[in-house]
């Protein structure tokens, strides 16, 4: 019998790999960026276009390589990194497996320059698709050069999975921003579509986080430093009056390697407990340092997990650190019965000297004189007052206040006499059918547990959701007015401004159209903040930040291509934002409005969310209920 396992070629074994390694363009953006950092480069840029589907290059100072190296840097399983098995716990850089550069020549097209310091000419190679279609002598500078292009050329199933250019760029952004923030001492350079997006000089910690998130980043930062023999962590938190609904800025680094972690982030999140609103969500900026030998980095192809020796220890090391340092900054109370916070002394007077007390006596103080004297001078002795408090004068200071009173009773005899007068009032007829004030019982709405309205009908009841049926009223008014263009604004007397990250400010650009015919009313539109001067006729000034945060979060992934998607996105978000929620109590009259205002829509039996808006239940089926 002819066997039938056979070993699979070079190339179709690298496409196989690529599947694991490159997922996306942004894929490629952090291997080519790790690279560049493994090559103790001081200066990178990185340039995209199409959002990686057509280039992605990345071009660094380091150290370059050599003839050899460069051709041998494709290969599988070649890599600098590591030499025995024992390696892979010491390690102190970011790729060891060596499949990454030969997973991408094996599906996109791939240049190659580089050059080491101490040598004359440098390397060019090129390759397309895992076969070496030159390879020569050429003047570059001192560095590395990549260039990958056509991604998934030979793959188009796997470039048909690609996502919109929205989505792949943001992906991109992702990881350009966690190698960023992971090396503040390299500088960065960003380019889209010929277009400037960051450019990142070296600086500190504080000073990176600031330049890529922008808007109010550093008034919100509260720094997190703690030294252990097993953890040392370094970093900062934000307050939490800054916390949002999103998980936009979180970042754990483990000995410079951007991670996911559950249980840390549990650990932090109980650091916060009791200083945060129901859903809400911090920000955080964490450098944390353990020895390599006590992680191990390589259970997943992204190499974002990690599996941590003592995960208790760091548990519990984050979580007090965290709450120390809330504490120490007065972000969070702290219980403390031997320190009284009023002995603490003013920062303005800490360096200061205290100033010695004057006495002065009065030599010619008279206890049993009828007034104090008067303020002394050196040559003047007090002189006691004539007046002295007599009957004349307690009768001259009654006759002051009973004079406020003067006119009073002339006044209230003339209150007394309009009392006497007699109205016209109209008669109270009875109406002409009694049938209307049982129907008016009957029409009447309740509430129930601040979640259900129930309004009676002929054949039963109904049974209406407060917050879905108000989540479909929002929703079509605002999709009316976004495809009528007719939305009314109510002008704020006060503009209010408001701050966004680099990223949300790009989502807000390309929102701004489609939110100014909901009614928002922007009067300009800067790098990291926004000013509106007017807001829909149907929200309050306190709800816009929320209502915006809650459109950002739900298009995190991208924002829709056509207009009508676009619309119906918006129309959906704000409705959410803006209906109200279960447990809210409700007048009769807004039950009514409410339940009128549902069945006057368009499509009254589900929320905009495809979820039933309510129920009918008649009289047929409660007699079942009672029936014995």
């Amino acid at each position: 019998m002819s066997s039938i396992i056979q070993l699979l070629p070079d190339h179709v074994a690298n496409q196989i790999a690529a599947g694991e390694v490159v997922q996306r363009p942004a894929s490629v953006v952090k291997e080519l960026l790790e690279n560049a950092v493994d090559a103790k480069a001081t200066d990178i840029k990185l340039i995209v276009k199409d959002a990686g589907k057509t280039l992605i290059q990345v071009v660094d100072n380091g150290l370059g390589m050599s003839v050899t190296d460069a051709r041998l840097c494709f290969e599988r399983h070649a890599t600098s990194k590591i030499r025995q098995a024992e390696d892979l716990f010491k390690l102190h850089t970011k790729g060891f497996r060596g499949e990454a550069l030969a997973s991408i020549a094996a599906i996109a097209h791939v240049e190659l320059k580089t050059k080491q310091d101490q040598e004359e000419l440098g390397t060019h190679l090129i390759i397309e698709g895992s076969k070496f279609l030159s390879q020569e002598v050429a003047v570059i500078p001192k560095g590395t050069s990549f260039s990958v292009k056509n991604l998934f050329f030979n793959i188009p199933a796997r470039r048909n999975f690609l996502k919109s250019d929205t989505i792949e760029f943001r992906h991109i952004m992702d990881e350009f921003q966690r190698v960023a923030l992971a090396h503040p001492n390299i500088h960065f350079a960003f380019y889209h579509n010929g277009n400037e997006v960051y450019i990142l000089p070296a600086s500190n910690s504080r000073q990176r986080i600031v330049t890529i998130f922008s808007g109010k980043t550093n008034e919100k930062l509260v720094p997190v430093q703690e030294e252990t023999d097993i953890l040392t962590i370094d970093g900062f938190v934000g307050k939490p009056e800054f916390s949002k609904k999103s998980k936009g800025e979180q970042f754990f680094f483990v000995n410079d390697r951007y991670i996911k972690s559950g249980y840390l982030h549990h650990a932090l999140m109980n650091a916060y407990e009791g200083l945060l609103k129901e859903g809400a969500q911090p920000s955080y900026f964490l450098f944390l340092n353990v020895p390599p030998n006590t992680i191990d980095i390589n259970i997943h192809p992204t190499k974002t997990e990690i599996k941590f020796d003592d995960e208790q220890a760091l548990y519990a090391i984050l979580r007090s650190s965290i709450k120390h340092s809330l504490g120490q900054f007065n972000v969070a109370p702290v219980l403390d019965f031997d320190r009284d916070s009023n002995l603490d002394t003013p920062y303005h007077y800490k360096n200061t000297e205290a100033p010695y007390p004057t006495i002065q006596v009065d030599g010619n103080y008279n206890p049993f004189a009828d007034e104090k004297p008067t303020k002394l001078h050196n040559s003047e002795k007090p002189k006691p007052r004539k007046e002295s408090f007599n009957e004349n004068n307690h009768a001259k200071q009654s006759a002051s206040w009973e004079s406020l009173y003067v006119g009073l009773k002339d006044a209230a005899d003339s209150i007394s006499e309009v009392g006497g007068m007699q109205f016209e009032s109209e008669d109270l007829t009875a109406p002409l059918f009694g049938d209307n004030e049982i129907e008016q019982q009957v029409n009447k709405t309740y509430q129930i547990h601040r979640k259900y309205i129930v309004n009676p009908i002929k054949s039963g009841m109904v049974i209406v959701d407060q917050q879905r049926a108000h989540q479909r009223i929002l929703y079509e008014q605002f999709l009316t007015n976004m495809t009528v263009l007719h939305a009314s604004s109510q002008q704020l007397l006060f503009p209010l401004h408001l701050y966004f990250s680099t990223n949300e400010m790009a989502l807000i650009r390309e929102l701004q159209l489609a939110l100014s015919n909901t009614g928002f009313v922007f009067e300009s539109t800067n790098e990291d903040n926004i000013v509106i001067s007017g807001i829909p006729a149907n929200v309050t000034e306190s709800e816009v930040n929320a209502v915006l945060e809650q459109l950002l979060r739900d298009l995190q992934d991208g924002v829709p291509e056509n207009s009508f998607s676009q619309n119906d996105t918006i129309a959906k978000s704000m409705a959410k934002s803006l209906a109200v929620k279960n447990g809210t109590y409700l007048t009769e009259v807004a039950q009514e409005n409410l339940v009128n205002g549902l069945f006057a829509c368009k499509e009254p039996n589900v929320s905009p969310f495809q979820k039933p808006t309510f129920i009918t239940m008649r009289v047929e089926d409660l007699d079942k209920k009672f029936a014995l």
